[in-house]
């Protein structure tokens, strides 16, 4: 009777694995991960038994799955890095927000996010230590999607400094460099002044780097600006303002430009009474950012700190 029930029981063939393992979930109480843990299972099994690989290639994978924990500290975050790379951030991205109501297209946070930015005036300029490089005026406006304007709007912007590098990388650089938080006045204008960006390869000396040389792709990320723009009472807008040649925009090695987010950054190489003190040559920009009703949310961190 045991040899009879312990056969019926125990999994003997690989077409018994899958049944045997959901089966073993059916108590979760949680009916959202109850859910989706069965559809994780599902399609992992569905991929071992389709790829069937070796087990020395699952140990691998398993090496490199336990690497990005490992090459995860303050200043880096691999895990978010390799859901970049790999695409799934932007599947995210576009399922939860698709600009179909008039929105600013949405874009996303990436890794380098560091909460905690200096408050910042209209009009000062985010640049905290010497950042060679053009200097960059940009102005807009947060509106509703009819244009209606809303004041007081949190603006939590950061940006790559003209070598590539966001101060947490670079000790060269001062604390929260490039980084900064402003609000729209009553008329919802805002208005800083930076650097320009320019684009960068993201770090691969991790886990991600091994895979991108394996898959022979470029690391590169168009020139761009982070955007957080919160309100109450509105959806928050997480984004980016790209300014980049096409063939940098279509090779954006984490698939996060769209053409609804590409600004205008206009060179200026003659004096412009508007921007007395600017030195020439400089850009300006100027991008509104709509937003739609809902309840407010705010990104927690990948990262916190610098490299040491």
């Amino acid at each position: 009777m045991k040899d009879e029930f312990l056969k019926a029981a125990l999994i003997s063939r690989e077409d018994q694995v899958t049944d045997v393992v959901l089966a073993a979930m059916q108590n979760t109480d949680d009916a959202r991960l109850k859910e989706l843990m069965a559809m994780v299972v599902r399609h992992l099994h569905a991929f071992v038994i389709e790829a069937r690989p070796t087990e020395v290639e699952f140990e691998d994978a398993l090496r490199w799955i336990a690497g990005l924990g490992q090459a995860t500290n303050e200043s880096n975050n691999e895990v978010v890095l390799a859901a970049d790379v790999l695409g799934a951030s932007t599947l995210i991205d576009l399922i939860n927000n698709n600009g179909m109501q008039g929105e600013t297209m949405s874009a996303l946070l990436g890794p380098f996010y560091r909460g905690q930015a200096p408050h910042c005036a209209n009009g000062d300029c985010i640049a905290r230590s010497d950042t060679p490089g053009p200097s960059l005026y940009f102005t807009g406006r947060v509106t509703e999607t009819d244009g209606t304007p809303i004041a007081g709007a949190k603006l939590d912007v950061w940006q790559a400094s003209p070598v590539g590098l966001y101060e947490n990388q670079d000790t060269g650089q001062d604390d929260f460099n490039l980084r900064g938080v402003l609000h729209s006045d009553d008329e919802g204008n805002f208005s800083f002044a930076s650097v320009k960006p320019a684009g960068y390869p993201v770090p691969t000396d991790g886990p991600v780097g091994d895979l991108l040389r394996a898959q022979n792709r470029e690391p590169m990320r168009p020139a761009h600006i982070h955007f957080i723009v919160t309100a109450p009472g509105h959806k928050t807008l997480i984004t980016q303002i790209f300014s980049d040649t096409n063939e940098a925009l279509v090779g954006d090695v984490v698939f996060g430009a769209k053409l609804q987010i590409v600004g205008d950054f206009v060179e200026h190489t003659q004096p412009d009474p508007a921007y007395p003190d600017a030195t020439l040559p400089f850009y300006t920009c100027n991008y509104d950012f709509k937003l739609v009703p809902g309840t407010p949310t705010y990104p927690v961190p990948p990262i916190t700190g610098k490299t040491s």
